[in-house]
Parts: structure tokens; sequence; C-alpha cells
């Protein structure tokens, strides 16, 4: 049995193509037409091109490229018809094509097709990041220079996202073609560049003006570079300044004054901050990574001072005495929910319970190793802090039994207990604690980092 009229769909994935056997041409039906038949080419009186120009048909045209890859196949004119083949697609049209190549196999093949696919998967490229790294010495670095960075923006020319991380010897210099193809750029990571200035940070930003995204991570940039990147990049969200020494509480005014977007700021060892330079920060300011910095009461109060933060870090600052981070429960900090004191070990019973009192969001609190918490201390978090998860208190010498029961009667969202080597605590008391709070995990693992990513706020 024949039907009057059939309907076509694509073979690989069922996609409606509007296209019915009525509309064929067969007016010279004969030898040709079924040799046409057999080569799989079938005419149309019209054909709807829409149906050719959704994600789904981009999605099987994708399909279609890998069986190309595979098998080699003519793309210009496999049949020697004349008809519109692959090749005479536009290059935005190939760029849609390749993006919905599934898999990493198939972009690398992709390239490998032709010339004219290489430049396709040049233009594509929006990430670029070498393979230098000091967390496995024993294998050969690559040593980047200026002329192997020309080289790559010159071929990856749309890139977003740039990592030179551990590029030790790159100069100033290095950065010049940035102000060819630096301009769609929103991410550059530059830790541990060593030879990277103040002027390198003024090329990026004189050609990155849609930079959001920067570590200089260990660089040798000073405040007055610092404040030329933020007036010219004042769309940055996320920056990283540990362990650059020459920056100063001047240039985080500049930044977190002239950046009102900034969202994420680690400033982890940096001797010369205080922190006072954060003082009117904007509201956008929710993470901020403060470790081994040499702040003060006054720094802590500017660092809470944007109303927005949630993520603080402040571990293992030097000396503030025993209500030096008692600012940060004033009520500035009420939307903080993870909050890393691990080895401030002068912090007192005053800045903990008035921190437990006025951040009520709190959800994670790293306390290991801050001996100067007593029993006032504890029974505070027991009594305020209603919507913490994890809480660390590894090696605290003045967690008691009571501190501890307190906790246990308290804290009824708490889930785990990171906790070892608290010498007031016997095995008794543990088990007690499991007895009563069977919901609660007792890890004696210590954690050092807690929290997401920076570039994650």
């Amino acid at each position: 049995m024949s039907q009057a009229d059939v309907s076509y769909s694509c073979g690989s994935c069922g996609y409606p193509l509007n296209l019915s056997s009525l509309n064929r041409i067969a007016s010279g039906i004969g030898s040709e037409y079924q040799k046409s038949i057999k080569k799989g080419f079938i005419s149309f009186l019209s054909v709807d091109l829409s149906r050719f120009t959704q994600v789904d048909e981009a999605m099987d045209m994708a399909t279609h490229l890998r069986f190309v890859i595979a098998n080699k196949v003519d793309m210009e004119d496999p049949s020697g018809d004349g008809r519109t083949y692959i090749m005479h697609l536009p290059d935005d049209c190939l760029c849609h094509i390749f993006q919905g190549l599934r898999g990493c196999s198939d972009h690398v093949s992709f390239g490998l097709t032709c010339h004219r696919w290489l430049k396709i998967q040049n233009l594509c490229r929006r990430s670029l990041e070498f393979q230098c790294s000091f967390s496995q010495p024993s294998q050969t670095t690559l040593n980047i220079n200026s002329y192997h960075l020309y080289r790559l923006l010159t071929r990856f020319q749309h890139l977003e996202f740039l990592s030179l991380c551990g590029c030790t010897e790159l100069p100033d210099s290095g950065l010049n073609q940035l102000q060819y193809y630096g301009s769609k750029l929103q991410t550059i990571i530059l830790d541990c560049c060593f030879r990277i200035t103040d002027n390198g940070l003024s090329q990026i930003g004189a050609w990155c003006p849609s930079i959001t995204s920067i570590s200089l991570y260990r660089c040798n940039v000073t405040d007055a570079g610092l404040e030329i990147l933020a007036n010219a990049c004042s769309t940055l969200m996320h920056v990283n300044l540990s362990y650059c020494l020459q920056i100063s509480d001047c240039g985080l005014k500049v930044l977190s004054q002239r950046c009102s977007q900034l969202g994420a700021v680690k400033i982890s060892c940096c001797s010369g901050i205080t922190g006072v330079g954060f003082r009117g920060c904007s509201a956008t300011l929710a993470y901020i990574d403060a470790e081994s910095c040499n702040l003060r009461p006054e720094g802590i109060t500017g660092i809470v001072s944007g109303g927005g933060l949630e993520i603080l870090n402040v571990s293992s600052i030097n000396w503030l005495g025993q209500g030096g981070l008692a600012a940060i429960g004033t009520g500035y900090a009420s939307r903080l929910k993870i909050l890393n004191f691990r080895m401030c070990r002068s912090v007192g019973d005053a800045a903990i319970m008035a921190i437990a009192k006025g951040c009520p969001l709190l959800k994670e609190w790293n306390l290991a190793i801050c001996h100067g918490v007593g029993f006032s201390g504890w029974e505070s978090i027991g009594l305020n802090c209603n919507n913490l998860v994890k809480l660390h208190v590894n090696r605290c010498r003045n967690l008691c039994p009571r501190g501890l029961d307190a906790i246990r009667d308290g804290c009824r969202r708490l889930l785990v207990l990171y906790m070892n080597q608290n010498p007031r605590i016997s095995t008794y008391s543990i088990e007690l604690f499991k007895l009563y709070r069977g919901d609660v995990e007792i890890k004696e693992e210590e954690i050092i980092c807690v929290g997401p990513d920076w570039k994650d706020h």
C-alpha cells in the first residue's frame, strides 16, 4: 500500500522539515531521477528555509559534520551537480554549527579537516590557558615569552578568558598585542608573572575595557597601577591582590570606590593593608579574603561598611585584641553566611557573642585554634546561631564539656561538627553529643579553606 502524500523529516533526529512528496520535482522521472534517488538527492519545488535555521537543525548539522570529519567526505561538491553544500555556508553559520559539536574530540577534529575549518575553530575559541604550574616542579615548564603570546593572540582573536599563570619571564611589553585583540577579554590571570608591573596594568586598562576579573597574585604592582586599572575598568567584579606586598589601603580605597560592581577581593598576606581602604565600599562586595593581613579594628569596620558581605576570611590575622573583631556583629554584616576565624588566637568571648547575635544568617563558622573562646562564647553560638550548618572547633583549648553541651542543645540546623585534639573534651562527652544529636556528623579532619571559590561572587 502506498501513501498519497509523504512528509519528510531528518533521518538522524526526526526533526520535521516541512517537505512533502507532493512538492517534489518529478517532471523528469526516468533513469536520471532514479540515480538521484539512489544517491539520496531529492529536488523540491519550494523549501521552507526557516526549518534550517533553528538550533535543533544546527545540532543535526553538527552530527553530519562528525560524519564528514570521520569519513573525509568531499565537502565542496560530492556529486558534481552544483547544489549547495557545507562549504558554501558563511562563516557565522559554520561557527554556530561548531558550537553545537559535542565533546572535545569533535572540536579538535573540526580544525584538522581543512584550512577554512581551522580558521572557524580559531574564531570560536574563547579561552586560552598555558600549562605553566608550580604545583609539579619536576615537570618541564613552558617559558612563554612575548613572541609566543603574539602568535597566539594573532591566531585566537576573540578570547574572553586568558590565563598567563606561571609565565614568570613575561615582561610588560608582552601584553602589547592586547591593543589589537583584548577588547573582548573578560578575565585575565597573571598569577606569578613576576615581571608584570604598573606598566602592564596600564596596558590592560587601556586595551581591555570589558575586563571583569583579574588575578595579580604575587605581581610587582603598586597603588599607582591599581588606581590606573580601577579608573579604566570600572566594571571590575573580581580582583585577586594576594601577596602584592606593595599594595596599601590607598590603592584599595580607589578600587573599592571606583568599581561600583566589585563583588570579590582577595588581599591575603598584603602586609600594608589594615582594611580602612574598604570604607564606603559598594553593597555588591560580598566576598573578602584578608588572611594573614595586619587588620585593625577600624579596618574591620571598613570591611563590613558596605552591608553586602556574605563571605569573610580573616584567618591568621595579627593581634587585634579580644574585642577587635566585634565590629563584625554591629549590624553591617547581617547578611554574612560564611566566616573563617581559623588561627585567630586572640579573639575572645565578647567578639563571638556580638557576631553570634548580629549575624543571624551564618551557615559556616571556622573557629579552629581560637583558644580565646570560652564557655560564654560557645553558649552564645548555641543560643543565637540558628542557621549554622557547619562549625569548626578543631584544637580549641577552651572548648569545655559545658560549651559542647551548649552547641548540642542549640544550633538546631547543625549538620557537621569538625573537631579533634580538644584537650578538655573527653570521649564520654563526644559520645553523649552523638546520642542526643544523631543528625550531626562529627569529623576529625581540619579544613583550612571554607566556602566557594572567590570568582563565584
